[in-house]
């Protein structure tokens, strides 16, 4: 059984797999040294505080760990993907067409090497990051933005593929169990163009302290990845 939504307007969101090669990223010790501050851009109301968070030693879930969370609510393994509509679990497609706007709280890129499809309990938490990173931002006097899904589902072929232009490709992807997603930390799409534009290190830390959140609830695991320049979330079983 499938899910399918509406499309929108058009955004250029570029390529999965130009994340999956090494990327130019701001590098730690240059974030801000201050715990908290408020922001200085100038946005309508006054800003709430601003947490910014070590992401490296607070997002660090190794890929063990994320592999047994998937063996256990995942699909087995396809082969291509002519296997998706017979998977072991069902399959439900996150967005109408990729790189459209649409009703969802975020945005998928154009995906070369990966399906747009999680198994349910992936999807429900795909949708509450994106739906607390809309509240947070708002809550904190920023303007809405929506969050980039940058990989989803790989089939053994689209593992196959990308490990001839990424080394860091792994056999044992945890993205071949429909449970794992990829969230990009440098790319974010404003919704209101005429808003003021919010700073990037602001947006990460927001979406950090969402994924903090669900982190410390059971939800997810989540690795923060340097040369992919995204945060790598694995859902957990659901209570």
């Amino acid at each position: 059984m499938l899910l399918s939504f509406m499309l929108g307007t058009c955004v250029d969101c570029g390529g999965e797999d130009s994340r999956d090669e090494v990327v130019e990223v701001v590098a730690e010790e240059q974030l801000p040294e201050v715990k908290e501050k408020d922001s200085d851009k100038a946005f309508t109301g006054k800003p709430n505080k601003i947490v910014y968070w070590n992401r490296k030693r607070e997002f660090n879930d190794m890929n063990d760990t994320h592999l047994a969370a998937a063996q256990q609510i995942g699909v087995k393994p396809l082969a291509t993907r002519d296997g998706i509509p017979g998977a072991s679990r069902p399959l439900y497609l996150i967005c109408g067409n990729m790189g459209f706007w649409g009703p969802e709280p975020y945005i998928v890129d154009r995906l070369t090497h990966s399906s747009p499809y999680l198994v349910k309990d992936a999807l429900d938490l795909l949708c509450e990051i994106g739906e607390n990173f809309k509240d947070s931002l708002r809550n904190k006097h920023l303007p809405e933005y929506r969050m980039v899904v940058t990989s989803v589902l790989r089939t053994d072929a689209d593992v196959k593929s990308l490990s001839k232009r990424n080394v860091n490709a792994s056999e044992r992807s945890v993205h071949c169990y429909g449970t794992t997603f990829d969230i990009s930390y440098k790319r974010f799409v404003k919704v209101d163009e005429n808003s003021a534009d919010a700073r990037e290190v602001d947006l990460i830390a927001v979406l950090a302290e969402v994924l903090r959140d669900l982190k410390k609830n059971g939800k997810c695991y989540v690795k923060y990845e340097v040369k992919q320049a995204c945060f790598h979330i694995t859902a957990r079983k659901r209570k």
